[in-house]
């Protein structure tokens, strides 16, 4: 009953997503593409046309986000995996510090509703870093 009941919210969401997609999206507050950085570094994360919640909180349009290094992006409906290169910020948080080895990354920023099923590729940005 609660897979069902999951799946009839996530549904639900997918639908009424696409009828705000033009509105909606993730974006790095402070860090670019290309940008070159020393470790460790803050990385802010923000979201349009949806609102932070913490995990657990299946309200609709809401959700919390999840930063993925060097990792694919998460289809929709799909369950983010908690791992060092998936990491969840369930408890709301909107910025993290970062410490990595020098080197050239791939950045993500993944949102996810409150059973961090991912809204997909509208709710998603990558970017490049490198560091120093």
């Amino acid at each position: 009953m609660k897979a069902i009941r999951g799946l009839l919210i996530l549904l639900l969401a997918v639908y009424m997503n696409a009828l705000f997609a033009a509105d909606q999206g993730v974006d790095f507050v402070d860090l670019k593409d290309g940008d070159v950085v020393t470790s460790p570094f803050k990385v802010k994360f923000a979201v349009a046309g949806m609102s932070v919640a913490p995990a657990g909180d299946t309200t609709l349009n809401t959700g919390h986000h999840h930063l993925l290094i060097n990792a694919e992006g998460i289809a929709a409906g799909q369950v983010v995996p908690a791992d060092e290169r998936h990491i969840h910020f369930g408890k709301g948080q909107t910025e993290t510090l970062v410490t990595l080895p020098s080197g050239q990354y791939t950045l993500t920023l993944q949102f996810a509703n409150g059973l961090h099923q991912s809204y997909g590729e509208m709710m998603r940005k990558s970017i490049h870093v490198i560091v120093k």
